[in-house]
Order: C-alpha cells, then structure tokens, then sequence
C-alpha cells in the first residue's frame, strides 16, 4: 500500500515513546476505547457531536483506526485518545487529535502532537502540516500556538468560526 511516500513497509512506524506516553498502531484491543472516543458528549463538543454508541458498536471494525497516519496514544498500557496525520488534496498533512475526557487537562495532547509531528518531519521531511479547529476552541487554540501553528485563515463551517493554521 502506498500513500505519497509512506508504504506498507514505513506503516505503521515502530512506536513511538515519549515521556509518558507511547503512540503506536491500533489494536483489537482499543476498539472499546474508540467507541468511548466517538460515543462522548465532551469530545463531540467540537467535532459536530457524539454519535449513538448503539451505532458505533455495529459500525466499528474490529481494529478500528487502521490507516496510515494514525495513531493510537497510550498511557500506562491502555488507549487515552488517537492523533491523526491525514494527507490532504494539497500535498500537506492534516494533523488532528481527540482525546477521552478523563485525559484532558494533563498536557498530553501536547506531547503527543509535538511526538507525531516530529515523526512526519522524518517520514514527509519538507510537507507542511496544517491544523483546523473551532476558534472559540481555546484549548485547541492555546495548543495550536504551542506546536508552532500560524494562522492561515478563518471561515464559517458547521454553524461556527473555524480557524485553519499551518506549521
């Protein structure tokens, strides 16, 4: 499988460990987790809603988030969110990331981020990377600032201001 540069041989990566966390391929064993990801009123907030747990248990495959470019992070054994470097149309990666509720707060988005941006700095040296949130997201927003986004543009999308920056 090929996708601009990354195949089957380079994906998945060997994971990737940083202080707390690992980010490493999905499992069978984090589908629970994804289904919480996608099922919480928390993490819908931003990303147009939950959608029915009823559903997701019916649609999820077996090992969900499968695809180059994403991965599942991990703390102390067990899945807390996922960050994603999907490849868009433009020839830029679009980074993005949701996390359980319970890991908020903790800065590990951050440092799962900034792990998986260094590794698309070393698996697509040169493409830029591009994030968009919701810019009454202050979190996101904060977070955004910190890994070295620059705003590109804001538009309306989804009923709401959505900020797109690039690194």
């Amino acid at each position: 499988m090929t996708e601009r540069g990354i195949t089957s041989d380079t994906w998945p990566p060997a994971p990737i460990q940083t202080e707390r966390l690992v980010l490493r391929a999905s499992e069978a064993r984090d589908r629970a987790a994804f289904v919480e990801l996608f099922a919480s009123p928390e993490v819908g907030t931003y990303i147009g809603g939950a959608r029915p747990r009823e559903e997701l248990e019916r649609a999820m495959p077996e090992v969900p988030g499968q695809r180059p470019g994403s991965f599942v992070v991990e703390r102390d054994g067990a899945m807390i969110g996922m960050v994603t470097l999907d490849r868009q149309d433009g020839g830029e990666s679009e980074l993005g990331y949701l996390f359980l509720p319970e890991a908020w707060g903790h800065g590990y988005a951050g440092e799962a981020c900034a792990a998986a941006l260094g590794w698309a700095a070393g698996a697509r040296p040169g493409e830029p990377v591009v994030l968009r949130t919701r810019s009454d997201n202050e979190r996101a927003m904060r977070l955004a600032a910190k890994l070295g986004f620059t705003e590109v543009k804001r538009y309306e999308e989804y009923g709401a201001e959505q900020w797109l920056g690039m690194r």
